[in-house]
């Protein structure tokens, strides 16, 4: 039956989904799984993912309450018998920018669950660890059950800080030492759950905790947070309508942490309800620090589209050393497009997951890069147009506008504009930004880069080159020539253009825009 039911936007409580009939994408294999394992586990998911929603049916599975699981998968894969306390520490709301008010955050978490599994504890006298140690201990004799610790945002009082590494440093150490309790709890301890955006290294964190796992990328676990394909169709189908499958999949599907992509639950949702194509997740809280971040960190944007990481580079992460891949992966603006293995070393290719990131971050940096930003994007329709009609001249003048619109003196008082990868980050991230369909070829160095944008029926292959001189060489365009890129595109129906773009460092403009088409 086509029955529509109630879109659970922004509602993380397991309770409230059942009892108003909304929908709900059966994730209770995985808890299933999770309480035959039992043990320690760590799993770090971008924003709006679904963390939430997924440690409170652990905590309703745990706490016994059969009644919620009527007709799901747990219902009949569970000891309903046995009734686990529950201990839940949660950092999501708010944000702490001194270590005094995480103290008394954790003051605060901890009498709320004494108070709630009916046992007293110490008073504020004694510190947070001591006061931890205490619940789990009386929560185990009180129950006559060992218990459960559920954390959620574990990291956000670090990364509210992380622009300012001394508050990170005493967050971080605060937090280590009320996660340090755990490992020397073991004997009390039934299952424990730690979820949060970005993965600190152990040492940093972690310390001794040696048994705890991170399921972050083990691919039993892949869908464990997000929507699947099957998903969309199967649990949400009386919400497609008249919406474009593909474009709906386009737009926020492509993230990957094992073989089955998956989709920001938080888009589908919006989506659905206003019936409408946005970056709705985008919107909601880019961290501007971020694209600051990344400004200082003088980013060369093509390799949005194709970067190299190892699990080292993807789970090295402390207040000191923050990898560029690691945090923009663990934030979601970077997805595994591909995992290689010999056994020994794993490699990862990373990419934007989908239009809406793509275009939504792109359009960030760019206005950040650029400081004509507004005045350019007013250009975006025609452009498109432009894209679709293979007017090869109307995009040339666009991006020679572009380029004169930066005034000399940006150049001299912005950092950005003085590293090598600048104009190649200025003109992918204006394409980026325009939602165009992109593939990058190759962006190996910062002097250049090989886009493919896909626009209608036309496909265009650019090589874009800076150069140290006024002349034009001619390179860029015997470059695509001889890689032969434009051989898969070509199709019945379809036209290909090749575009070799040459810029001159000295005078900050495009000299060189040969086409050669077929």
């Amino acid at each position: 039956s086509m029955l529509r039911k109630k879109l659970p936007i922004g509602i993380q409580t397991f309770a409230k989904i059942r009892q108003e009939h909304c929908y709900y994408v059966d994730k209770t294999p995985f808890v299933a799984k999770l309480g035959r394992e039992g043990g320690y586990f760590f799993l770090s998911r971008p924003r709006r993912f679904g963390k939430s929603l997924f440690l409170d049916t652990l905590a309703e599975a745990f706490a016994g309450n059969r009644a919620l699981f009527t007709g799901l998968y747990l219902e009949d894969h569970w000891d309903w018998e046995k009734r686990h306390p529950v201990i839940r520490v949660n950092f999501a709301s708010g944000v702490l920018h001194d270590p005094k008010h995480l103290e008394e955050h954790i003051h605060t978490t901890l009498e709320r669950n004494a108070e709630a599994l009916n046992v007293s504890i110490p008073g504020r006298s004694t510190s947070p660890a001591i006061r931890f140690d205490e619940l789990i201990l009386a929560a185990h004799r009180h129950c006559g059950e060992k218990v459960v610790v559920l954390v959620d945002e574990y990291d956000k009082p670090i990364l509210d800080n992380i622009t300012e590494p001394d508050i990170a440093r005493q967050m971080r150490d605060g937090l280590r030492n009320l996660y340090s309790v755990l490992k020397g709890r073991d004997a009390d301890l039934r299952f424990v759950f730690l979820t949060g955006v970005s993965k600190f290294s152990k040492v940093s964190i972690f310390s001794g905790l040696n048994n705890l796992r991170d399921i972050t990328l083990a691919s039993e676990f892949a869908t464990i947070c997000g929507y699947t394909d099957e998903d969309v169709d199967c649990v949400f189908a009386p919400e497609l309508g008249d919406l474009d499958r593909d474009a709906i999949r386009h737009w926020y599907n492509g993230y990957r942490w094992g073989d089955t992509p998956v989709y920001n639950p938080f888009d589908v949702l919006l989506l659905f309800q206003e019936r409408q194509f946005r970056s709705w997740w985008f919107e909601t809280g880019t961290p501007t620090f971020l694209v600051e971040w990344l400004k200082k960190q003088q980013f060369f944007t093509p390799s949005l589209e194709h970067t190299f990481a190892d699990d080292e580079l993807l789970s090295v992460f402390d207040v000191d050393h923050i990898g560029l891949e690691a945090m923009l992966w663990q934030t979601g603006y970077l997805t595994i497009a591909q995992r290689e293995s010999d056994g020994v070393l794993t490699a990862y290719t990373l990419r934007v997951p989908n239009l809406e990131v793509r275009m939504a971050l792109n359009r960030s940096l760019l206005a950040a890069w650029i400081p004509n930003d507004a005045e350019v994007m007013r250009h975006a329709l025609p452009l498109r147009r432009a894209f679709a009609a293979a007017d090869t001249q109307a995009v040339r003048q666009h991006f020679e506008r572009l380029f004169a619109g930066i005034p000399h003196s940006w150049y001299d008082t912005s950092p950005i504009a003085q590293y090598e990868g600048y104009f190649a980050s200025v003109f992918y991230s204006h394409l980026a930004s325009l939602g165009l369909s992109i593939i990058a070829e190759d962006v190996s160095s910062f002097g250049r880069c090989d886009l493919t944008v896909r626009h209608h029926d036309t496909v265009w292959i650019f090589e874009f080159k800076v150069i140290h001189q006024d002349t034009p060489t001619g390179t860029a365009l015997t470059q695509i020539q001889t890689k032969n890129y434009a051989a898969k595109y070509r199709a019945p129906g379809v036209r290909v253009l090749e575009v070799g773009v040459e810029f001159s460092a000295a005078q900050r403009q495009i000299v060189g825009w040969k086409v050669g088409a077929d």
